[in-house]
């Protein structure tokens, strides 16, 4: 990492990330020109580039892959869990190269140009991840100019004066507008996604919307139910029209308790009409501020498809895909509520359940399938747990 004093651009440099103390890494841009600010994180996935740069969980932030070879299957219209990327940018340690999988539409570098973010390659991002496990995740611009012109001043002047994700509601940002029923089926090769065939005899689900992975809503589908998908700042009026048999909380970016402003007296109203809850990620962490816990920010996060989490009822391992910078702070859940997931890794919380509601969450990601269907059974508990319900 270069030092702000000494800092000399390199020759053939077009990229860099520039942190507040006004020290940087340099490399070879790629995708948009331009530059943007937020969080700098480390995602430790070997596949699923594509699901990553587009979960809306990632507004705001910088990816850093660990894995070197990014970009190498291109992109294709069905690995996206939003219409757009929501992650601003990526690192990666190799350069580009041209797709080599038959279900390629579009490489990779022209995807991110295309979708207006930036990308940084022949960079060493296990000296970056080793950064952020010390010091936590900084602040940084990451910039893409091809003639390697950049004002690093400038730059350490707008990572050092954003925010920070701390006490940011952003999933106000990236929700759906509309309601609206969930149409999608389940993915099969060379048919991709089909409509499903979710009839009124399903329980019906209504799905708050905080920046949720489109795969979740799929299954929940595969799970029996029939969904509706609502904004994030759908009232209880709104919610109660649907007439749900169980409410699902998605997951989504930003400060829990900042979103929790809105969501939280949404849910403790869900809860108080004794309809079942599940959340994920956020959703899991707005359901343990609804019933009276905390949440914290970590140091550096939890984000990966390779995160061993302890089943507590059974000491079952479960490996799961994971994305977030915030988690519930089991020592102020309340009395009626109970742990029942914990990461192997630094023994934080990754589930609740409610002993006197039917409603539970997790802090992990069960549609992403690392295990790969070690979490399957969450949404079949969900749905088979519903009003006239049928097992699926």
């Amino acid at each position: 990492m270069a030092d702000a004093k000494t800092l000399i651009v390199p020759k053939g440099a077009t990229g860099v990330v520039v942190f507040a103390d006004g020290s940087a890494v340099f490399g070879r841009g790629f995708g948009s020109v331009g530059d943007a600010v937020g969080e700098l994180c480390f995602n430790t996935s070997i596949t699923g580039y594509q699901e990553i740069m587009t979960d809306p969980s990632y507004a705001g932030q910088i990816i850093n892959f660990t894995f070197p070879h990014i970009g190498n299957v291109g992109t294709n219209l069905d690995d996206v869990e939003a219409m757009s990327p929501h992650a601003l940018g990526c690192i990666v340690r190799q350069d580009v190269t041209a797709p080599s999988n038959f279900r390629n539409v579009e490489p990779f570098d022209r995807w991110m140009r295309e979708n207006g973010r930036i990308g940084l390659a022949g960079v060493d991002t296990r000296a970056l991840t080793r950064l952020i496990r010390i010091k936590g995740a900084p602040n940084v611009v990451i910039a893409h100019d091809p003639d390697g012109k950049f004002d690093i001043a400038a730059l350490a002047a707008k990572a050092a004066s954003w925010p920070g994700l701390e006490g940011m509601d952003l999933a106000i940002e990236v929700t759906g507008k509309e309601s609206r029923l969930w149409k999608d089926g389940v993915w099969k090769l060379g048919f991709g996604y089909g409509l499903n065939e979710a009839g009124e005899e399903r329980p019906h689900v209504v799905a708050i919307d905080y920046g949720a992975k489109n795969n979740i809503f799929r299954n929940l589908v595969q799970a029996g139910a029939r969904v509706t998908v609502l904004p994030a700042t759908a009232t209880i009026d709104q919610v109660m029209e649907q007439k749900p048999d169980g409410v699902f909380l998605s997951n989504g970016p930003g400060d829990p308790a900042a979103t929790g402003d809105y969501a939280v007296p949404v849910i403790q109203s869900v809860l108080a009409a004794d309809i079942p809850v599940f959340g994920i990620c956020l959703g899991h962490q707005l359901l343990g501020l609804a019933v009276g816990a905390k949440t914290i920010k970590m140091h550096q996060g939890h984000r990966g498809a390779n995160h061993p989490v302890k089943r507590l009822s059974d000491g079952l391992v479960e490996i799961t895909s994971m994305n977030h910078g915030f988690a519930v702070d089991v020592d102020t859940l309340p009395a009626n509520a109970r742990s029942t997931h914990v990461s192997l890794f630094d023994g934080s919380n990754c589930g609740i359940e409610l002993t006197d509601k039917q409603a539970f969450s997790v802090q992990y990601h069960p549609e992403a399938s690392p295990g790969p269907q070690d979490s399957f059974y969450l949404f079949r508990k969900f749905v088979d747990g519903l009003k006239g319900a049928v097992a699926a």
